[in-house]
């Protein structure tokens, strides 16, 4: 029994030593997988101490812990910092930061990868859904007003028989959406408090109109859709916080609006592209963007725009390749904006390419300047080879490749056949090549053909060397080949001024 106690008093002691900041457990490999044992729903972020994304991301995650214990959940949130505790963060492939895994059952393997947003209504929304049934019941007008309350977007069907095939379609699409609360009712006391008269599902949220009532056809992918739709504020602001739920929903084509808050005008201007979003629904996200916050100035950038260009409007496709487009005038009414979306919905504008102007000593130095407006009549001249770099200034990785590109280009300075280039594809596009990652190396060897070979092998002046000697052949592989990371719809979400320095596994490449 004295041994039996020992070991009760050793493991409580043990279990005391897991340190808490702002109720979110202080994990490091020495106490993972006790904490892992004690805490059988348990939700970790890899974090760096540096990272502006995981600075964001704390006041909302430690919200989100403080939300939870309040209600004497049993899910738990954690952190670890992946600087010091490399051994944790290779065991979970950490790749960047923050890098969010749910732990179930104490269990170490083939965690969960956090995917919802990164509010606390979010965080929390998504562990509940993850650990219990995808659809709450209602009994009392309380739970119902308490739910509504507590929650920025709520689902509430309607039901009287909840075993009906309308009740059951509806908790198929419950348990295909992570975060956002689903209930169900047959009270007639709550049916009464909402003024529903038969069965139906009605969408509650803070903002907008305030609820949205589903018509028609009940079925799974329907009502899927009609959530898509409207659980979204007919404008969002692009922040830290919204960005998940921005790129990582099923509307891939969005309008922006860049514009300053402190505009005199601004609340005009967002009236007018609110009230074009609303033809819009399920087929355009509007986002406005503060063209007044640092942070905002990287995707200025990536469209071409300086601040005081704003405001401004642009579009953008985030499918296979992302695709921009500009209005043709910078009038920003309801009636122009519906227009524009109008006719990019029916295919007709062309795509916004952007290009500098070409430098007047563009050819002067070894390494020849090339923007969107020379780049087919240089890239693509049969009687020469083209090696070119696509960089962008605040790459971290381009800039330790500088010296050595220079070099390539003074060895070949006096070649006939031989250009050695470079481009920012920050601020020039083509049609003929979509950078992905940065930098990246293409080769367009001579010849009537129009080839594209990428550069897959060694950043040194040798490998370059061997590379054009061979004619492409070694250290190339054809065009679409290359093991680089791709450029997704979290990409812009991720924009930083670290110069590439947020992953843990550097592959060489800064995606935008």
């Amino acid at each position: 029994m004295l041994k039996f106690l020992l070991l009760c008093t050793l493991a409580v002691a043990s279990r005391a030593e897991i340190a808490e900041e702002e109720d979110v457990l202080v994990l490091k490999k020495s106490n993972f997988e006790e904490a892992l044992q004690a805490h059988p729903n348990i939700l970790v972020e890899f974090y760096a101490p540096w990272c502006g994304h995981c600075k964001a991301l704390a006041p909302e995650y430690a919200k989100a812990a403080g939300m939870l214990k309040a209600e004497g959940s049993e899910i738990r949130l954690a952190k670890v910092d992946a600087t010091e505790e490399t051994e944790l963060a290779q065991e979970y492939g950490v790749r960047g930061y923050p890098t969010i895994k749910f732990f179930r059952g104490g269990e170490k393997e083939s965690p969960k990868e956090y995917s919802a947003g990164r509010q606390a209504d979010d965080i929390v929304n998504w562990l509940k859904k993850r650990t219990g049934p995808a659809v709450t019941t209602l009994t009392e007008v309380t739970e119902a007003e308490s739910l509504i309350a507590d929650s920025e977007v709520v689902v509430i069907g309607f039901f009287k028989d909840a075993t009906s095939a309308g009740a059951k379609a509806y908790e198929k699409a419950a348990e295909a959406i992570d975060d956002i609360p689903f209930a169900l009712t047959s009270s007639n006391s709550v049916y009464s408090k909402y003024e529903v008269s038969k069965d139906g599902i009605i969408l509650f949220k803070k903002f907008d109109e305030g609820r949205n009532t589903f018509d028609g056809e009940l079925t799974k992918e329907k009502l899927l859709a009609f959530v898509k739709a409207n659980q979204l504020p007919l404008v969002i602001e692009f922040t830290e916080q919204t960005a998940p739920k921005i790129f990582g929903g099923d509307i891939k084509s969005h309008i922006l609006m860049f514009l300053p808050k402190a505009a005199s005008d601004f609340q005009d201007k967002m009236d007018q592209f609110k009230k074009a979003a609303q033809g819009f629904k399920g087929q355009i996200l509007f986002i406005f963007i503060d063209s007044d916050i640092d942070d905002n100035q990287r995707i200025l950038e990536f469209f071409g725009l300086k601040k005081e260009e704003c405001p401004a409007i642009r579009l953008i496709t985030l499918e296979d390749e992302m695709t921009k487009y500009k209005p043709e005038k910078n009038v920003i009414t309801a009636e122009s904006i519906t227009e524009f979306c109008t006719l990019f919905t029916e295919g007709k504008l062309k795509p916004h390419l952007m290009s500098q102007d070409i430098p007047e000593d563009w050819d002067k130095n070894p390494v020849k300047v090339l923007v969107g407006k020379n780049f087919e009549e240089v890239a693509f001249d049969s009687s020469k080879n083209v090696f070119v770099e696509f960089y962008a200034p605040w790459c971290g990785h381009c800039k330790q490749l500088t010296p050595i590109w220079e070099k390539l280009g003074e060895k070949y300075k006096d070649s006939t056949d031989t250009i050695v280039a470079k481009m920012d594809s920050t601020a020039n596009e083509i049609e003929a090549v979509k950078v992905h990652s940065f930098p990246t190396l293409k080769f367009f060897p001579a010849g009537e053909d129009r080839r594209v070979i990428d550069y897959n092998g060694e950043r040194t002046l040798e490998g370059f060397t061997k590379f054009l000697e061979s004619g492409g052949k070694e250290g190339g592989a054809p065009a679409g080949d290359d093991d680089n990371d791709d450029l997704d719809t979290e990409d812009l979400e991720d924009v930083d001024t670290s110069d590439g320095e947020d992953g843990g596994d550097d592959d060489g490449h800064d995606e935008l």
